[in-house]
């Protein structure tokens, strides 16, 4: 504990046990609760360094009034290990100018005050840290003070003098400095934190079906045909499921039926057959030589490739045979397949992580570490949170050692503990509970909670719809759904991601399921996404323009910066995200106001109530807002009327300007 008390540093994981997390771009508020015994003043800086060692001073200020909360923002431009510390320091300078306006203009102890002055200007007058200017001004300033011909009220106003003030916000008059313990902060590439991702089965691009039924499966050349139409939709990542040999002991067939045709490709999550096992390429998909060619023309489109990765075995995995202590046997001498009750997965053979725990992580590891060679860098985890955590803060950390580009993604839709406790230990990503959270109040919860609770280390993706998951408002919604679920996930966070299918509005589920009804885990699903485009029957066109405003409005790539206004209307959420000129690359600040129509059946309309004041204006402003969906230029202010119809557009989004920029709308 210093002279003065710094304690609840910012940002930092709630046990303190690994370091917070950041990515490179993001603007990081730095906090910490300083105070001190009485009522003389503070003041806190942050100080910032970066991996290169180069330090930087942020200087804080009082969140409001009586709450000791310090704060400050910096942005974080490269990757590595930060650390920070809070230095806390009396405010000299401005406790004896609070005291003298106060005493003063009073009559008392006038003199006494002046002195003090003058003995606080003629110590500070002889800082090294200060420039020659700002010294002769100091000391001119003291000696003026004791000058009695002057006016008590003009000797005070040189206290105030704007040339005096700014020399000393700049190297303020301290005293009683100290300094927090030092803190550390993970910041990662970019794509860490934000990016728009894709989903498809490569298997289905390309597919076609004989006469006698069976099929000619897609592979990764006529699969990287569709590279440039999911680049027009100014997505970032490709994600395609896990492309190794499918085992054919207890072969799921089409919707999950317990028993394949000859024709059923199988799920690709039962991995593992006489081909091999994680580290082979399913035959029907190409070779290692096409996987490299795949990866080449992922990012010849300007696009990063992510591949699942689900730790778990078919019946016909090498590993069964090799090392059947990779699992559990029952005591009737079989081997436990997977269940997650009252889901059955009869094709897989899940992970005995204590078996042989050191065997296992050793395997992992080598797989990862294989398709890093193979060009890989980001990988969707499937179901992680069905292993032990232990073995992911180990992993985790040796392959980020070495790799320290690669990136992870947990596909944990589980307790909240359990999906916090893998963000905390090192994935970089995290699916939600957005993809339930349907109503008003329970998106503003969540979306407040994710941008501030768990912001030090979980960072949400936003996927839409996976291949497992087709929620009940979208089977029910109409396009009016999908509109809205896409919008509220591309503004809402710096990550969100679509499974192939979305922009189609494929909406039928499997009866009594949240799947989709002959999903793509069991079968071939060729579609035609030009023609829908063709027709006006795609949500292509919404999807590339959600991702061209993403782009075009740094306030949308940041996590922490989103604030919840209000409506009149059950129905209708408004949210903003802002980010301060200071951390643009243009230098100009940038804000996005979203309204949203969640009811996706009826017209609605509403007073929308803001506060101006959450994204850098004066709580009575009038502002220009342009909808960067219609055009549309409207004046806005405090109070303001809206009308949604779903079947036409469900959503603004709505780029935030001041009354002077008038002349470029």
């Amino acid at each position: 504990m210093g002279r003065i008390p710094i304690l609840e540093l910012s940002p930092q994981q709630p046990d303190d046990l690994w370091p917070a997390k950041a990515y490179v771009g993001e603007v990081v508020p730095f906090g910490a609760t300083v105070f001190r015994e009485g009522h003389d003043l503070l003041g806190a800086d942050v100080l910032l360094t970066d991996p290169e060692g180069r330090t930087t001073e942020h200087r804080m200020s009082l969140r409001s009034a009586g709450t000791d909360r310090w704060s400050a923002h910096a942005l974080v431009d490269r990757p590595g290990f930060w650390t920070f510390r809070i230095r806390a320091w009396s405010d000299d300078y401005g406790t004896w100018r609070h005291n003298a306006e106060v005493k003063v203009p009073a009559g008392m102890d006038v003199e006494v005050m002046f002195a003090l002055g003058a003995r606080l200007f003629t110590r500070a007058a002889g800082e090294d840290s200060r420039t020659e200017e700002e010294r002769r001004l100091l000391r001119d300033s003291a000696a003026s003070l004791g000058l009695t011909s002057l006016s008590p009220e003009q000797r005070l106003a040189i206290a105030s003098d704007s040339r005096l003030v700014q020399a000393v916000q700049r190297v303020p008059i301290a005293s009683l400095e100290s300094l927090s313990p030092q803190r550390t902060l993970r910041v990662e590439r970019e794509r860490a934190g934000r990016g728009a991702w894709y989903e498809f089965f490569p298997r289905s691009e390309g597919a076609v079906r004989r006469e006698d039924g069976s099929w000619q499966s897609g592979t990764f050349r006529t699969a990287a045909e569709r590279l440039p139409a999911i680049a027009r939709m100014n997505f970032d990542v490709v994600y395609i499921p896990p492309v190794h040999p499918i085992g054919t002991t207890n072969r799921k067939g089409p919707n999950n039926t317990l028993t394949a045709g000859p024709h059923d490709p199988g799920s690709p999550y039962g991995i593992g057959a006489a081909e091999g096992g994680h580290d082979a390429i399913h035959p029907d998909l190409g070779t290692e030589d096409d996987f490299r060619f795949f990866v080449a023309a992922v990012a010849e489109a300007g696009m990063e490739l992510a591949i699942d990765i689900a730790l778990q075995a078919s019946p016909d995995h090498p590993w069964v045979s090799e090392h059947p202590e990779f699992f559990t046997t029952l005591p009737d001498g079989s081997i436990a397949y997977a269940e997650n009750p009252p889901k059955k997965y009869q094709d897989i053979y899940p992970l005995n992580f204590d078996n042989d725990p050191e065997g296992v992580y050793q395997e992992m590891l080598r797989l990862f570490l294989h398709w890093i060679d193979l060009g890989v860098k980001i990988f969707r985890v499937d179901n992680p949170h069905t292993k032990p955590l232990a073995f992911w803060e180990r992993l985790l950390h040796e392959v980020n050692t070495a790799h320290p580009e690669a990136i992870f993604l947990s596909e944990a839709f589980t307790r909240p503990a359990m999906m916090r406790g893998l963000a905390k230990v090192g994935f970089q990503q995290s699916y939600t509970y957005f993809t339930w959270r349907n109503s008003k109040e329970e998106l503003a919860e969540y979306f407040l909670e994710l941008a501030t609770e768990t912001a030090d280390y979980l960072r949400p993706n936003f996927f839409v719809n996976t291949h497992d998951i087709l929620t009940a408002y979208l089977q029910f919604g109409g396009p009016a759904a999908y509109k809205t679920r896409a919008a509220l996930a591309a503004t809402a966070s710096p990550s969100w991601g679509v499974y192939s299918g979305y922009e189609l509005m494929e909406n039928v589920a499997r009866p009594g399921s949240e799947e989709n009804i002959d999903n793509e885990k069991y079968e071939f699903k060729p579609r035609d996404y030009a023609g829908a485009e063709e027709r006006g029957e795609s949500l292509a066109p919404y999807l590339r323009m959600l991702n061209a405003i993403r782009r075009e409005h740094p306030s949308l790539g940041q996590l922490r910066n989103i604030a919840v206004h209000w409506s009149d209307e059950p129905e209708i959420l408004v949210y903003s995200k802002h980010i301060d000129g200071r951390f643009t690359p243009s230098g100009a600040s940038d804000t996005i106001l979203v309204v949203v129509n969640l009811d996706p059946h009826s017209v609605r309309e509403t007073i929308v109530h803001l506060d101006p004041t959450q994204f850098g204006l004066k709580e009575d402003a009038a502002f220009l807002v342009r909808d960067l969906i219609s055009g549309a230029v409207w004046t806005w202010g405090q109070h303001n009327y809206v009308r949604l119809d779903p079947f036409t557009e469900p959503v603004h989004i709505l780029h935030v300007v001041s009354p002077v920029a008038e002349q470029y709308y």
